[in-house]
Parts: C-alpha cells; sequence; structure tokens
C-alpha cells in the first residue's frame, strides 16, 4: 500500500503542493474533530454527575458549533486542493510538456502502425480519468482518516490504556486483513486495466467501421469483438468483486466482534470498579469512532491498487521509444534535398533499397510509380515521419536528424492524400500550421486553393464548424482546405501526395495554375498519378519496387522505353475514353 501511495505522490508532480496542503488541513479537520469528542465528554460527564446546571449544555453547545464550523472550513478547502490535484495532474500528463500529448509527437509514425489506437485512446480516456476522479481523493482520504483514527486511539489510550489496547487490536487486524486483499487485487487489476483499453479499443473500429457493417448487412453480426470485450470486461469486474467479496466480509466482522468486545470490557471494568462510569462511556464511544475513520480508510484503499495500475498503464507511453532530440534549430539559406544510399523498411519488409537522389533548390519533382513502390514513404522521411535505417537524408546540406522535430516541420508543409480536419471553424482549421495568420491572409489562401466560394457558400462562412475529421464536407472540399493550409504555411519545402485527386474537374485547371505560382519559389514533390501534375515537373523520378529506375524530365523519360512511358499512354488513353 505504501509504494502505490508513493507512485501517486510521484505521479502528481506538480500537484504534490496542493496535495500536502490538503493533507495539512485535513490534520486540522481531525483536531476539529476532536472538539465534537470533547462536547460529548462534558455531557457524559454532567449525566453520571447528575448536574442540573446549564453550563454543561452551553459548554458543549459551543464545542459543537466550533467543531462544525472549524470542519466545514477544513473540508471545503481541502476538497478544492484534492480537486485541483486531480484534474490537473492527469491534464499535465496528456498535454504537458515531456508528457503524454508532447510523447506521441516525438515517436516514429511507425509506433501507430504497430500499436493500437484503443490502446493510446483508452490510456489517454478512461485509464487517466480513474486517476483524475480517484488518485488524489484516496491519497489524501487515506492519510486524513489515519490520522483520525491516531489522534482518537491516543484519546482511547488516554481515557482507559485498556480499552485503547482492545482497539489497536482491532485496528491491526483489519489493517492485516485489507493489506492481503490489497496484495490480491495487484495481481488482478493490470488485467482490468487491459480489459479496458481493449473494449475502448473494439468501440471505436466498430463506430469506424460501421460504413462497412452497414453497406454489407452485417448490423448485429460483424459485432463479436465488442461484444467479446464487454464480457472480458464484465468477467473481470465480477472476478475483483469475488476477490474483495470475502475480505470485506472479513473486515466488517472484525470490526463488529471487536466493538462487541470492547464493549463487553468497558462494562465489566466498570463493573469490578476499575473504571469509573464516564470514561467507560468515552472509551465505548471513542472504539466505536475509531473503527468507523479506519474502516472509512479501508474503503478508500480497495480503489488504490486500481489508481496504482491505471498510473502503471499510463505511464507506459513514457517508455515509448522516441527519435533523438538533441538536434539544433537550423534555419538553411538553401532547401536542396538529397537522398544519399537511403534504405528504409516496415518491419521486415523493406520500402526503400539504396535510393540516392538529388532534389535542387526551388525546383518541382514529381514522382510516379505503381502502387507500394514506396513513393509516400520517400516523402514522409523528408519529414522524419520514420529515421532511415541506411544512408542519410540532408536538407540545406544537414542531415535532418541534426534538426530539432520543431525546425525542422518549419521547413515542410504537406498535403496528405488522407485529409484530417479537426472539429472546429473552417478558418482555424486553415490557420492550424500558422495561427497567427489574419483573417485577410486565410481568405487569400483559401481563393487560391479554390475553396473561398464554397466556404463564403456556408451558413457561417470561415466560421463554420466542420465535424471530427471533416466529416461535413465532401472529400474534394476537404483536401482543397487541407491545400489552403499548406499554402498558409508558407514553408520553404513542400510536398503534395497526389493533391488534386478529389477536386472537381472544373477547379482542376484553376487549382493547378495556383498551385505553380505559389511554389515557384520553393522546393517541391509532387506524388501524382495526373499526366497534367506530371509534364511540368523540372524533374520526374520513377520509383519501383523501392527503387529509382528513371529520372529526367518529361521529354527525356518519353523518349526511353519503360515505365514512365507506359504511365503517359495509359493516361493518355484514359483521357479518350468515353461512354
Amino acid at each position: 500500500m505504501i509504494e502505490v501511495l508513493r507512485k501517486i505522490w510521484r505521479f502528481a508532480g506538480e500537484e504534490q503542493g496542493n496535495i500536502r496542503k490538503s493533507m495539512v488541513l485535513g490534520f486540522f479537520y481531525a483536531i476539529f474533530h476532536m472538539f465534537q469528542i470533547a462536547a460529548i465528554y462534558v455531557v457524559v460527564l454532567a449525566l453520571v454527575d447528575g448536574s442540573s446546571s446549564a453550563a454543561p449544555t452551553w459548554q458543549a453547545l459551543v464545542l459543537l458549533l466550533v467543531s462544525i464550523l472549524g470542519r466545514a472550513i477544513m473540508n471545503r478547502f481541502s476538497q478544492l486542493q484534492q480537486t485541483h490535484a486531480g484534474y490537473f495532474m492527469t491534464a499535465n500528463k496528456r498535454l504537458q510538456r515531456l508528457s503524454m500529448g508532447d510523447t506521441l509527437k516525438r515517436i516514429p509514425m511507425g509506433y501507430f502502425n504497430d500499436q493500437s489506437l484503443g490502446e493510446l485512446t483508452g490510456i489517454a480516456t478512461t485509464v487517466l480519468d480513474e486517476v483524475e476522479s480517484a488518485g488524489a481523493m484516496v491519497l489524501v482520504t487515506i492519510l486524513g482518516r489515519l490520522i483520525n483514527s491516531a489522534v482518537m486511539l491516543l484519546c482511547t489510550l488516554f481515557w482507559d490504556w485498556r480499552i485503547g489496547l482492545l482497539a489497536l487490536a482491532g485496528m491491526a487486524l483489519y489493517l492485516l486483513l485489507l493489506s492481503r486483499m490489497e496484495k490480491q487485487s495487484a495481481k488482478i487489476a493490470p488485467k482490468r486495466q487491459r480489459d479496458e483499453a481493449r473494449l475502448v479499443e473494439a468501440v471505436l473500429e466498430q463506430l469506424q467501421g460501421m460504413s462497412v457493417i452497414k453497406s454489407f448487412n452485417l448490423t448485429g453480426k460483424g459485432d463479436k469483438r465488442v461484444r467479446q470485450a464487454l464480457e472480458d470486461s464484465r468477467e473481470n469486474n465480477l472476478a475483483v468483486e469475488k476477490l474483495f467479496t470475502p475480505y470485506i466480509w472479513a473486515q466488517e466482522m472484525t470490526l463488529h466482534l471487536f466493538s462487541v468486545v470492547i464493549l463487553a470490557a468497558a462494562v465489566w471494568l466498570y463493573l469490578s470498579g476499575s473504571l469509573p462510569l464516564a470514561n467507560a462511556l468515552m472509551a465505548v464511544i471513542l472504539s466505536f469512532l475509531i473503527f468507523s475513520q479506519i474502516q472509512s480508510a479501508g474503503s478508500g484503499v480497495s480503489a488504490l491498487r486500481l489508481v496504482g495500475s491505471s498510473i502503471d498503464h499510463a505511464n507506459q507511453v513514457d517508455e515509448i521509444p522516441e527519435m533523438d532530440q538533441d538536434g539544433a534549430a537550423l534555419h538553411p539559406d538553401a532547401h536542396e534535398i538529397v537522398f544519399d544510399h537511403v534504405n528504409f523498411s516496415y518491419g521486415s519488409r523493406p520500402i526503400l533499397k539504396d535510393v540516392s537522389l538529388t532534389i535542387p533548390d526551388r525546383t518541382t519533382t514529381a514522382i510516379v510509380g505503381p502502387s507500394g513502390s514506396g513513393k509516400t514513404t520517400l516523402c514522409n522521411l523528408i519529414a522524419r515521419f520514420w529515421d532511415v535505417e541506411g544512408g542519410r537524408i540532408t536538407i540545406g546540406g544537414r542531415d535532418v536528424r541534426e534538426y530539432t522535430l520543431e525546425s525542422l516541420m518549419n521547413q515542410v508543409s504537406m498535403v496528405f492524400q488522407r485529409v484530417y480536419l479537426f472539429h472546429d471553424t473552417i478558418e482555424n482549421n486553415i490557420k492550424f500550421g500558422r495561427p497567427d495568420a489574419t483573417h485577410e491572409q486565410v481568405v487569400e489562401a483559401a481563393r487560391n486553393a479554390c475553396c473561398h466560394d464554397f466556404i463564403s457558400a456556408l451558413s457561417d462562412g470561415y466560421d463554420t464548424v466542420i465535424g471530427e475529421g471533416g466529416a461535413t464536407l465532401s472529400g474534394g472540399e476537404k483536401q482543397r482546405i487541407s491545400i489552403a493550409r499548406c499554402l498558409l504555411k508558407d514553408a520553404p519545402i513542400v510536398i503534395f501526395d497526389e493533391a488534386t485527386a478529389n477536386v472537381d474537374p472544373e477547379n482542376e485547371d484553376q487549382l493547378q495554375k495556383a498551385m505553380e505560382a505559389l511554389t515557384r519559389e520553393k522546393t517541391v514533390l509532387m506524388i501524382a498519378h495526373r499526366l497534367k501534375t506530371v509534364r511540368n515537373a523540372d524533374q520526374i523520378l520513377v520509383l519501383d519496387q523501392g527503387r529509382i529506375v528513371q529520372q529526367g524530365t518529361h521529354e527525356e523519360l518519353i523518349a526511353q522505353e519503360g515505365i514512365y512511358r507506359d504511365f503517359v499512354s495509359e493516361r493518355t488513353a484514359a483521357g479518350h475514353w468515353s461512354l
């Protein structure tokens, strides 16, 4: 139990101060609680002595008022400190520097291919939610109740050491059973956390694949994984309850048994003349109060291991291997890109094999090739989504691994083939790469990307909030907004991954001209399958099975036998096809 409390304390980080304040307030809460005991003693003493004076009544009333007011104030401020610590220690883990949000930005993209999105989502939501709602509260509650119990035990020993020793024995046996239960829960808590994360993963997968389920009429049939995850979660939660039930029963019986023993001992000591009636009554009252406090601490311990397991689960993110972060904030004057004998694989599957090429500064390079040839991977390596396994990639004569992540991404803008837009206004989505841009600059970028007209036609214009992932827009609209976002960033290197794939034919020529004009003074890479996109490039790279098999201008490559000529022939034939 002590180790788990230490774990929560370490996890709290910057919030340790608030937890410390809450515990200090809890100590004063215990002191004010003793005023209530004093009030009871005044009343008991008056009754035993047969006093008819009103003084004991007023004394007890004052003591009770001080106790109630003091506890209310201490409890209010203690709860505020607990709540602040609980929310902010998990917020820091999710968002702040050196925490989960920042860590995920520094790991290779390959991690997301190998690891479950549901696992990460589960950690960021349900796992950290348990720490958020119970972490600080459990720590402060347990320590506070133990302090209360210790203070009351001292008072009981003061009134009669024999009754105090009986109360101490009951507390010791209760804590022993509690410790055994906590050790048993340590075996099952990690599995419970894994099942919770798998449940989140299964639900996410089900929701993301709902269109496939509906289209193949699998409603109620294609949810086997979700049902199994729910069943596993149910069984695990039942197992936790079945594990705890005997221990909880034994703990309850221990407290009740010792309560009866203390009552019998107090009566026997009084009848034998070795204990005054007032002290006997107070000893009995205090023993019951001690047990109520220790029982409250025990109920917190039952959740302690689950919180500790949640913290262990959340800390797994810190163990994710990060890319080297020892780079410098570089700002090269030229942006020539060089691949020097680059090799790269996804796991055991080779993707790029001994690739060497030069993309001169302020030129446009088109990349073509069959599906799976490594085109997108080549571009992603420039942005260091992964690190190369062999060779090196340089920008402006410096290895991309010498840049800090921030300075490297300042050099590169990317328009992805699969566009993702955030649940925010259209203007904020366009400003994503340049938050300080003005509205006029956003509109100019939108005009150049051929999306100003459809944005203006929306009910709230640029203030229209789009659904998560851009669900409320068509594919072409999303891609044009993504292009506007890229243009607004105005990075010296621009990478287009089939940027015109979803653009309406009536807008394609206009968009092509805007892209050519706006990227004329930049180093541009285009992954493209459309002849219009390719033919005007300064150089064309043809990839096949991870190697560059052809390289040159459109005129040079069209004169050669090979993949590029076949590519042009197929596109030309497709352009003349009609229904």
